[in-house]
């Protein structure tokens, strides 16, 4: 995520100071916050782990192979990440992702794509990009001489030999309208924390919530960074918009950073130093001024470190979400063929594996994998399926017009339109989207 105000800064200052004072079961009424109970973070921990031995393997049959990728992960090369290679790539595969395409905020010491990150590194894929402009951007050739251009002249000098360009943060530009686009990101990680606006409130006078952050945070890291977590209607509105325009990839967004939490260390002199995610400075703290603090204190000494609070690390962000994509076989050309051609669906990984999903088109006795465009003719199906039993919900132009529950659903197409499909599942008694696929497109059938 990105850094937040000095105002919201300076709570988490004095969270950290104080959350490991008590524990509470104190009620706040927000739908993260509600999210926060330990109750029922020891729940979701249960139904997650559950879900596991009721996953079943799905039988794809075509010639393309499962890979979990994470789009929008900054390292070092951001003046907001200190994350080395080495850090992010054993994340990557301690939580299975293949695929890491970074998009780094470019600056003038550097070029994002000659000095970028690429390769393959101990069995994941690293491809170099860039995060300026409003887009996440992946050029087969250096565009440096087009940074600060405006947003179509940098898409179009992107674009050339299968350059591929993202619209993203789609909540601070719905009503831009840029040709020559590979797609967008459907879901945005700091997105989904910016519209909890009770929360973070709630933030701004922290005395309630700090009894419940640190103990949360300790029990159950992966369930606190989900709570946030909510359908992107707003982002899926746009992307429907785009699509009925022209085929736009559907990508989620990790924008994995690992540079939002706090370190409270003892200075020589006994003050407290608060460090934020990026090992600056943020406070020091007086204890003889804040005697409530003074208990985290004791039998400590100089270069004691009292409290670290690390929400964001890059196995937990890049858990939360992601990108498969389907291919041959682990290539950069290969990722750049499947995201052209819409050959992915995103999934929030952190509830379960979705590998081996699969949304096709049936018809002639084929089969039509995501990104796919047909002339309707009668007789079509759509088939998906998963390896756990869901919701399985058929949009259509934007509208679901179907629905089906268990393993797989079934639709017979009974009209031209731009279908995609979203798996929900119930986790503790509350809908949970875990699947979004990418459309095929059944156009109107050609005039005779």
């Amino acid at each position: 995520m990105r850094n937040h105000s000095s105002l919201l800064r300076t709570c988490w200052v004095i969270v950290a100071t104080l959350c490991l004072l008590a524990d509470s079961n104190c009620s706040i009424a927000a739908d993260a916050l509600d999210r926060l109970d330990l109750d029922k973070l020891r729940q979701l921990k249960v139904a997650v782990e559950t879900l596991k031995t009721d996953r079943q393997p799905v039988t794809r049959t075509s010639e393309f192979t499962d890979y979990r990728a994470c789009l929008h992960v900054h390292s070092f090369l951001s003046h907001d990440s200190n994350g080395t290679v080495e850090e992010i790539v054993k994340a990557a595969k301690e939580v299975g992702v293949r695929v890491l395409m970074f998009t780094n905020h470019p600056a003038v010491d550097y070029d994002f794509f000659t000095d970028g990150h690429r390769g393959l590194v101990d069995g994941v894929l690293l491809i170099p990009g860039a995060e300026t402009t409003g887009l996440l951007s992946f050029p087969t050739a250096s565009v440096k001489d087009k940074l600060g251009s405006e947003p179509q002249a940098f898409v179009d000098a992107v674009q050339p030999n299968g350059g591929m360009s993202f619209l993203c943060h789609l909540e601070e530009r719905m009503d831009w309208e840029l040709t020559g686009l590979t797609g967008s990101e459907i879901y945005n990680t700091h997105a989904d924390f910016k519209d909890e606006a009770r929360f973070i409130r709630v933030l701004r006078d922290p005395l309630a919530l700090m009894l419940k952050l640190g103990p949360a945070l300790r029990e159950y890291p992966q369930g606190v960074f989900a709570a946030l977590q909510n359908y992107p209607a707003d982002y899926l509105k746009k992307w429907d918009a785009m699509c009925a325009i022209k085929p736009h990839t559907g990508v989620s967004a990790n924008d994995a950073h690992h540079n939002q939490g706090l370190k409270a260390t003892i200075e020589e002199d006994g003050n407290l130093r608060i460090d934020d995610g990026l090992g600056e400075k943020v406070a020091l703290i007086d204890p003889e001024k804040l005697p409530l603090i003074k208990p985290l204190l004791l039998g400590k000494k100089a270069g004691d470190v009292v409290f670290d609070l690390d929400l964001d690390p890059y196995a937990r962000s890049l858990h939360h979400v992601s990108t498969h994509l389907l291919m041959k076989d682990l290539t950069e050309a290969n990722v750049r063929e499947a995201l052209q051609n819409g050959r992915a669906y995103v999934a929030f990984d952190w509830i379960a594996d979705p590998t081996g999903f699969l949304f096709q088109l049936e018809t002639d006795g084929n089969n039509y994998e995501m990104g796919s465009e047909l002339p309707f003719i009668s007789g079509m199906t759509l088939h998906a399926a998963a390896p756990l039993p869901g919701s399985f919900r058929l949009i259509r132009n934007g509208v679901e017009v179907a629905r089906d529950l268990g393993r797989s659903g079934e639709f017979p197409v009974q009209e031209p339109g731009i279908y995609r499909v979203e798996i929900w599942l119930n986790l503790e008694g509350e809908p949970r989207i875990w699947i979004l696929s990418n459309p095929i497109y059944i156009r109107e059938p050609e005039s005779k």
